[in-house]
C-alpha cells in the first residue's frame, strides 16, 4: 500500500466512522467497557470493520479508543488491558489487508489533569505510553488521537507516542459549541497549536454536528500547514424509546463532507452517530470536489454475490481489439484529431468533418465527452454516426463525472456491443466550469479506476467481480499533462493508470519541447504503451497569453509569445500558430516514445490540420519508420 504520509500529502482519504455507535446500536450498553469485545466478542467487531471497509473507508479506527490502563483498571481489566489492545489492531488489520490503513485510536484518560482534576500529567504520560507500546504490537499503520477537549492532555498523548514510535500521529481536538451553536473564539488557535508540535496532521472532532466541525475548518484553512481532519458527529443526539439516536441524515453529513474538501480539509470521517451508509455516501460526495480521493479499495461485492467464484478469462490481445490498437502496436506513426459534436441536434458538420479527416489519411478521430461541463450530443452517437457516413475509427472519450457505477457498466457493455471500442478514460471537468453549474457530479470513481473497471470486464468480470458471460474488447486509454503544475502528483498519477491498464495515451496540449522530454524521460521507468502528444496550434496572441496565464497546465514559451505579439494582423499571428505546431510535430516525430499525435483543429478549421500533419512528408523516423514497440499489459 502507499505510505500514509505521502497519501494524506496528495489527496483526499476517506477515515470510517463511529465504532461505539456501532456497538451500541448492536445492544451493548454503554455501562461496558466497548474494548473488552475485543475479546470476548471480536466477530461484532470484525463485522463493523468490514461494513466500513465495504462502504469505502480507506482508513479503519481500532475499538480502542478508552483501552488506556487507568480505565481499563476501573473495569477490572487491567490483567488483559495489553491483550485487549492489541487485538483490537489485529482484528481491524485482519480486516484492511492492504485495501486499508489501520489507525490505532487513543481517546482521553477519563479523569482530568490536575490542578482541575487529580491526575498529574505524568501519570496521563504513562498511560499513554502503556497504551501506545502495547497497541504497538499489532502493528498499525498510524495513530489517531481523538476526542480530546484538553489540549494539555492530548500534548501528554502526542508525547507518549514520540516516545516509543515515529509512525504517523493525527491529534484530534473535540471543540463545545457555544450557546447561539458557534464554535467558541478559541478552537482556531488552539488548533494551530497543536498542529506545531510533532504530529502530521490535526483534526477536529465529535464536540457536535458538522456546522460547528465547519466554521474550525473555516477559520484555520488559511492558516494551517498540516493536512486536516474533520470527522463531525452526526448532529447532536435525541433520547429516543430510551435510546440515544442521531438524527442527522447521510445526505446532509454527505453534503458538509464536500464542504469540508472544499474548504482544505485532507481527510474525513465521522465520529459519533455516524455509520457505514453515511461514509459511503459521504464518499461519493467527496468525489464531486476531489476525483481523485484515493482508490485503495478493488470494487465492492455484495452480499448476494458473495457465493458466486468468479474466474477471470485471459483478455483479448491488445493489437486484435481494433484497428487503432493494431497501427499503435504494429509501430505506426498514427495522427488523432479531435471532432466536436454539436451542441444542438443537428451533426450534419460534424460528419462533413469526420469525412473529410478520413478522405485525407487521417487515423482516427477523437470524440470528447462534454469537455468544460458543456453538453454537446454524446460522443457514441457522435462516433458511431460518423462510421456509419464515412468509415472513419473513433476514440470516443468517457468521463466519470455524469454516471454512477450502474449506468458505466450499462454504457460500455453496449459501447462493445456496437464495436465501439476505442474508449479514453477521464475524470471529467466539475459541472461548476460549464454551462449547468447546479448539476450533480457524480464521480463514483476517477478515471484510474475507471481503467480498472474497463480491464476487469475485459477479463469477463462485471464492476463488482461476478462472470459478464463473455468479455469486452475494449482498447482503453488514458490522459495526461506533461506541463502539469504538481508533476511529480501527475507522474505518480501516471503509473498509477499504466498499472491499472491503460494501452494508450493522450497527452494535453504541448508547447515546450524540453517540458515534454523531461516529462517522458521521468516516466520511463513505467511500462511502455504508445503515447501521443496534444498539439494545439495558437489561433492569436490573446489565445496564447489566456492559455498561459489562465489555463492550469498550459506553458506557453517567451519566445513563441514575443513572436505573435510582434506579428501585425490575426492572419499573421495564425500562421505563426500553424508554424509553431508543425515545429512541434517535428520535433516529436523522431522520439521513441512517441507513436503519434493528437491535434486539435485551430479555429474550428480541419485544412489546417492537414497544414500541420503535412510537416511529416519526407521525415524519416530514423527507426525505419516504426516506433518502438510498446508491450501490452501484462
Amino acid at each position: 500500500m502507499q505510505d500514509f504520509r505521502e497519501a494524506l500529502a496528495r489527496g483526499v482519504v476517506v477515515f470510517d466512522g463511529a465504532m461505539g455507535t456501532e456497538i451500541y446500536r448492536r445492544g451493548v450498553f454503554i455501562n461496558r467497557a466497548f474494548e473488552e469485545l475485543n475479546l470476548a466478542q471480536p466477530e461484532m467487531i470484525r463485522d463493523i470493520h468490514a461494513a466500513y471497509l465495504k462502504a469505502g473507508a480507506q482508513v479503519l479506527t481500532t475499538n480502542t479508543f478508552g483501552g488506556n490502563p487507568i480505565r481499563m483498571k476501573e473495569f477490572g481489566l487491567l490483567e488483559q488491558f495489553e491483550a485487549l489492545n492489541r487485538r483490537g489492531v489485529e482484528i481491524a488489520r485482519e480486516v484492511a489487508g492492504d485495501r486499508a490503513w489501520v489507525g490505532a485510536s487513543i481517546g482521553p484518560i477519563g479523569q482530568q489533569l490536575a490542578p482541575v482534576g487529580k491526575l498529574a500529567p505524568g501519570e496521563a504520560f504513562s498511560a499513554f505510553q502503556a497504551q501506545a507500546k502495547a497497541l504497538l504490537e499489532g502493528k498499525p499503520d498510524l495513530f489517531v488521537l481523538e476526542t480530546f477537549y484538553d489540549r494539555r492532555e492530548l500534548w501528554q498523548a502526542v508525547r507518549a507516542l514520540r516516545s516509543v514510535t515515529n509512525l504517523p500521529v493525527i491529534a484530534c481536538m473535540a471543540f463545545t459549541p457555544e450557546p447561539n451553536g458557534h464554535m467558541s473564539a478559541s478552537a482556531p488557535d488552539e488548533l494551530l497549536l497543536v498542529a506545531s508540535w510533532n504530529v502530521d496532521g490535526v483534526g477536529v472532532n465529535c464536540g457536535s454536528g458538522p456546522k460547528t466541525v465547519l466554521d474550525v475548518v473555516e477559520a484555520v484553512q488559511d492558516r494551517l500547514t498540516k493536512p486536516l481532519l474533520a470527522m463531525p458527529n452526526a448532529g447532536l443526539p435525541q433520547e429516543v424509546d430510551g435510546r440515544l439516536i442521531y438524527m442527522a441524515s447521510p445526505e446532509y453529513m454527505a453534503e458538509y463532507a464536500r464542504r469540508f474538501v472544499q474548504k482544505g480539509a485532507r481527510a474525513v470521517g465521522g465520529c459519533c452517530g455516524t455509520y457505514p451508509s453515511m461514509i459511503k455516501e459521504m464518499r461519493s460526495f467527496i468525489r464531486s470536489v476531489a476525483p481523485n480521493v484515493h482508490e485503495v479499495l478493488p470494487p465492492a461485492i455484495s452480499d448476494e454475490q458473495t457465493d458466486e467464484v468468479a474466474k477471470p478469462l485471459e483478455p483479448k490481445p491488445v493489437a486484435e481489439r481494433t484497428e487503432f490498437a493494431r497501427k499503435l502496436y504494429s509501430g505506426k506513426f498514427c495522427i488523432s484529431v479531435e471532432l466536436d459534436p454539436p451542441r444542438g441536434l443537428h451533426p450534419g458538420k460534424s460528419l462533413e468533418g469526420a469525412k473529410y479527416l478520413k478522405e485525407n489519411g487521417i487515423d482516427v478521430i477523437n470524440i470528447a465527452d462534454g469537455p468544460r461541463a458543456v453538453a454537446r450530443m454524446g460522443p457514441l452517437a457522435m462516433g458511431l454516426m460518423s462510421r456509419e457516413f464515412c468509415g472513419i475509427e473513433s476514440v470516443v472519450h468517457y468521463c466519470c463525472r455524469d454516471r454512477n457505477l450502474l449506468g458505466m457498466q450499462m454504457d460500455l457493455i453496449g459501447a462493445n456491443a456496437l464495436t465501439m471500442r476505442n474508449v479514453l478514460a477521464v475524470t471529467g471537468d466539475p459541472p461548476k466550469m460549464g454551462s449547468y453549474p447546479n448539476a450533480t457530479a457524480v464521480f463514483d470513481v476517477d478515471s484510474i479506476g475507471l481503467i480498472t473497471f474497463i480491464q476487469m470486464m475485459n477479463r469477463g468480470l462485471d464492476f463488482s467481480g461476478r462472470p459478464l458471460g463473455g468479455q469486452t474488447e475494449i482498447f482503453v486509454g488514458a490522459g495526461c499533462n506533461p506541463a502539469h503544475v504538481d508533476l511529480d502528483l501527475e507522474i505518480a498519477r501516471f503509473g498509477k493508470k499504466v498499472e491499472a491498464g491503460a494501452e494508450f495515451f493522450f497527452s494535453q496540449p504541448v508547447y515546450d519541447d524540453d517540458v515534454l522530454f523531461s516529462f517522458l524521460e521521468r516516466t520511463d521507468k513505467f511500462r511502455k504503451v504508445p503515447f501521443l502528444v496534444g498539439i494545439l496550434p495558437l489561433a492569436s496572441y490573446k489565445n496564447a497569453e489566456f492559455l498561459h496565464n489562465e489555463v492550469p497546465g498550459m506553458q506557453i514559451p517567451q519566445g513563441v509569445r514575443d513572436r505573435l505579439r510582434a506579428a501585425s494582423t490575426k492572419d499573421e499571428q495564425r500562421k505563426i500558430g500553424i508554424g509553431v505546431a508543425r515545429d512541434t510535430l517535428a520535433a516529436v516525430y523522431k522520439h521513441p516514445r512517441i507513436s503519434g499525435v493528437y491535434i486539435y483543429p485551430p479555429f474550428g478549421s480541419y485544412k489546417a490540420v492537414l497544414d500541420v500533419a503535412s510537416v511529416l512528408d519526407g521525415l524519416d523516423r530514423g527507426d525505419g519508420g516504426k516506433a518502438v514497440t510498446a508491450s501490452a499489459p501484462a
